[in-house]
C-alpha cells in the first residue's frame, strides 16, 4: 500500500499546523504511524489521496450514522446551501430542531444548540455552577469531555479525590475544583460527596464512556449517581455527545431509566456538519443568557446548515427505527465472530460493545473503568492496527477509541473484516 501523497501532505502540513492535525487523535501518532488524508467517501467506505480504499469504522467519530455521502442528505444540503450558509439571525429550522430534539428526550425541556461537544459541556458546567452557587465539579477518569479547562483534569495518586491537570496551561485552582474518580466506583463517589457533596455544583459523566474505548456502566451505577445527586442538591448532567441518537431514537439516559438535570449532544445533531446543543430542566435552563444571569453566546450557534441537514436525519431516525435493530444485528454478529476468534485462539483480548459502539482491547481482563485499559498491551494493538490496515479496514488509531457501525456496511463487509481480523491475530500473536 502506498501513502505517498499522503506523507507528502503530512509534512506540509507539520510546517503549518502544530502537529501537521487540526485534532490529535488523527496524528496516528499512538500507533506509530502516519495520517492518511482523506479524498472522499461513499457508504462504508472511504478513498485517499493514494487512492486507497478501506472499509471505514471510524466513521467521522460516531455522526455518519447511515454511511458517507447519504444521497438524501446529499440532496438536502444543495437546498439548504441555495438558502444562504448563515445569518446570525434566528431561522425557523432552529425552532424545528429543538422541539424535535425536546420531542425525542422529554428530559430536554429547553435546549441552546452550540458548535461542538467541548462548547457543550463547558456550557452545562458553567450553568450548573450558576444555578447551584457550588464550586466543585466531580467527573471520570477516562471519561472525555472536551478540551475546557475544567474537564482537562486526572485522577490523582489512588484515585482520590485531588485532580492533576492533563494540560499545560491550567491554573491551579482549576483543578482544584475539579473532583475526579474511577468510572464504575460508586464508593469513592459517595466518599467524595460525603467530603464535599454541599459544595459540589454537579457529577458530569459519559453514560456510556466511548473516550477510553467502550466502557459499560454496572448494574444500577447510573440510577445511584441520580440519587446521590438528589440526596445533595448537585446536578447530574449525562454529556452523550457520542451517544446521543447513536445509540438509539434518543439517549442511554432513556435506555437506563435514569433522568439526568443537563444533557450535552453532538455528533448525530449535525449529520456530519459541526454542532452540539445542551439542554435539560426548564427552571435551569432558564438561568442562560438573555433570561438568566449565566452568558453563554456564539456567533454560528444553530446554524441553518447544521441544523437543517441535523434536523432531516434526525427525522430519518425517527421514521425508520428499524436503521437501530439493523445497526445492533451487524454489531452483534462483529461483537460474536471476534468473541469466537478469541475463544479459539486463547487469545487475552476484550471486546466490549454497547449497541452500535464497539471496542477490542488487547487485555484477557474485564475491561470497566479507565485503570482497567490502562493494563492493555499497547504493542499488540499497534500490531493489530496495522495488519488490518494494511488489508483496507480503517480503525480508529487508537486503543482508546470505539468502533463505529453505520447502515451502509453489508453483512459481505463484516465477513471481510472479521477474516482481516483473524488473520491479524494470528500476526500478533504469532499463531
Amino acid at each position: 500500500m502506498k501513502l505517498d501523497k499522503s506523507k507528502d501532505l503530512f509534512k506540509r502540513a507539520e510546517r503549518k499546523i502544530p502537529g501537521g492535525v487540526n485534532s490529535p487523535v488523527r496524528s496516528f501518532q499512538s500507533i506509530d504511524g502516519t495520517p492518511i488524508f482523506i479524498k472522499r467517501g461513499m457508504g462504508s467506505r472511504i478513498i485517499d489521496v493514494d487512492d486507497n480504499e478501506f472499509i471505514d469504522f471510524v466513521c467521522s467519530w460516531g455522526p455518519l450514522i447511515l454511511g458517507h455521502n447519504n444521497q438524501i442528505l446529499l440532496d438536502e444540503l444543495k437546498v439548504l446551501g441555495e438558502n444562504g450558509l448563515s445569518f446570525g439571525l434566528p431561522t425557523e429550522i432552529e425552532v424545528e430542531m429543538a422541539e424535535l430534539i425536546s420531542e425525542a428526550i422529554p428530559a430536554i425541556e429547553m435546549i441552546r444548540m452550540v458548535n461542538s461537544g467541548t462548547e457543550a459541556t463547558m456550557s452545562a458546567i458553567r450553568l450548573s455552577r450558576g444555578y447551584t452557587n457550588r464550586k466543585y465539579i466531580l467527573k471520570f477518569d477516562g471519561c472525555y469531555h472536551g478540551h475546557a479547562d475544567s474537564l482537562l483534569v486526572s485522577s490523582g495518586s489512588g484515585t482520590l479525590n485531588n485532580g492533576v491537570a492533563t494540560s499545560l496551561g491550567l491554573t491551579e485552582d482549576i483543578v482544584a475544583n475539579t473532583l475526579v474518580c474511577q468510572y464504575n466506583d460508586l464508593n469513592r463517589v459517595k466518599e467524595i460527596f460525603q467530603q464535599f457533596g454541599m459544595e459540589i455544583a454537579c457529577i458530569i459523566v459519559e453514560p456510556v464512556p466511548g473516550n477510553m474505548g467502550v466502557v459499560k456502566p454496572k448494574e444500577g451505577f447510573l440510577l445511584e449517581l441520580r440519587e446521590i445527586c438528589n440526596q445533595y442538591g448537585a446536578l447530574l448532567i449525562f454529556d452523550e455527545v457520542i451517544t446521543g441518537f447513536r445509540v438509539g431514537y434518543g439517549t442511554v439516559g432513556q435506555q437506563a431509566g435514569v433522568t439526568p438535570d443537563l444533557i450535552t449532544l453532538g455528533k448525530i445533531i449535525g449529520a456530519g456538519l459541526p454542532a452540539g446543543a445542551f439542554g435539560g430542566r426548564q427552571e435551569i435552563m432558564e438561568m442562560i443568557s438573555p433570561v438568566g444571569g449565566v452568558y453563554q453566546a456564539g456567533t454560528l450557534s444553530g446554524n441553518p446548515m447544521a441544523m437543517g441537514l441535523g434536523f432531516k436525519l434526525l427525522n430519518i431516525l425517527k421514521d425508520n427505527p428499524d436503521i437501530y435493530k439493523e445497526l445492533e444485528a451487524k454489531a452483534i454478529y462483529l461483537e460474536t465472530a471476534l468473541n469466537l476468534m478469541i475463544e479459539k485462539y486463547s487469545l487475552p483480548v476484550t471486546i466490549n460493545r454497547y449497541q452500535s459502539m464497539i471496542s477490542i482491547f488487547f487485555t484477557g481482563e474485564a475491561v470497566e473503568c479507565l485503570s482497567d485499559v490502562a493494563k492493555c498491551n499497547l504493542k499488540n494493538f499497534k500490531m493489530f492496527h496495522r495488519e488490518v490496515f494494511k488489508k483496507g479496514i480503517l480503525l480508529p488509531p487508537s486503543q482508546y477509541e470505539s468502533w463505529f457501525l453505520s447502515a451502509a456496511h453489508t453483512n459481505e463487509e463484516l465477513d471481510q473484516t472479521i477474516k482481516v481480523c483473524e488473520e491479524a491475530f494470528k500476526v500478533v500473536f504469532d499463531q
